[in-house]
């Protein structure tokens, strides 16, 4: 199974003769994002019992999405039997002739009494139970190559937000290397900057005592330390490495790796002591954010 957006089209038709009658049928597939599975049909009324099959067949080719299908159908010899209630018409015409006449003003045309509810009167071609059994088998069949084609486009979108999401996830990766290669080179620096401090504030005639200065250094040291975050950074990272290479779906998966990324990500901001890591880590914030809305549209 590859990789899968959750947004695509997709569309299927064909010609099939039951008895004496030619029907031509077509299927119109949309899907857009959606946190689940969802499926909305829109068929000619005759049809409208074969929403639950098709949400059935619809339901092994996706797992996340709103499928909105369309179907529509024609027939060579289902033309609408089309009648005109003469006698309705005929008391309308006279009704607006006095009417008119009366109060001065001018006759309705003809197109606006046929337009008057009941005077054209519409007889629906039904099919018996038999022909209709058999369209929905043909239908049906016809629905899984409709699903097929969106799922094939679905796909096609799917590579593209991979390839995009690849190159993200190594952004965050060398942002993540860069945190620890600064962090490394914290301690020292804190020390450095701690018996400036000392010098700056007690002047040259104050001695501080070497194991007094060894536990401030520790304290901030500790205070600061954030290898714990970038440990679980880098862990995140490989599990989503993995998840992109391992051709699922795995949109709610890498959705919910990127709360965990970024919640790393703000305890890193919140308790690095260097401008410089601090920067780094709004910049991995921001890249975070990137990936998630890719991650998103995917199923």
């Amino acid at each position: 199974m590859n990789i899968s957006s959750m947004t695509g089209f997709g569309r299927a038709s064909g010609h099939c003769e039951i008895g004496d009658v030619a029907f031509d049928w077509a299927f119109e597939a949309k899907s857009v994002n959606a946190k689940n599975f969802d499926f909305k049909m829109r068929a000619p009324q005759m049809l409208e019992n074969m929403g639950g099959e098709l949400k059935t067949i619809a339901q092994k080719y996706f797992e996340r999405g709103t499928i909105s299908v369309s179907l529509d159908v024609k027939t060579e010899q289902n033309a609408d039997n089309v009648k005109i209630n003469n006698e309705l018409l005929a008391k309308l015409m006279e009704t607006s002739k006095e009417f008119c006449k009366n109060e001065n003003l001018q006759m309705p045309t003809m197109g606006e009494l046929l337009n008057v509810n009941g005077v054209i009167e519409i007889e629906r071609r039904t099919f018996d139970d038999e022909t209709l059994a058999k369209l929905s088998d043909e239908l049906k069949n016809g629905f899984e190559k409709c699903c097929a084609e969106l799922q094939a486009d679905r796909q096609r979108e799917g590579e593209k937000i991979a390839g995009a999401l690849a190159v993200l996830l190594q952004k965050i990766k060398n942002i993540v290397n860069d945190i620890v290669a600064k962090a490394d080179k914290m301690p020292e620096q804190i020390a450095e900057k701690l018996k400036q401090q000392i010098a700056d504030f007690l002047g040259e005639n104050t001695d501080v005592g070497e194991d007094r200065l060894a536990q401030e250094i520790v304290f901030l040291v500790n205070r600061a330390d954030i290898r714990e975050e970038t440990d679980r950074l880098q862990a995140h990272i490989k599990t989503a490495e993995q998840l992109l290479q391992s051709g699922q779906s795995v949109g709610r998966r890498l959705d919910f790796l990127c709360q965990e990324l970024n919640r790393e990500a703000n305890t890193t901001c919140s308790k690095a002591a260097d401008v410089e890591i601090i920067n780094c880590g709004m910049e991995l914030k921001a890249t975070i954010e990137q990936f998630r809305e890719q991650v998103q549209n995917m199923e």
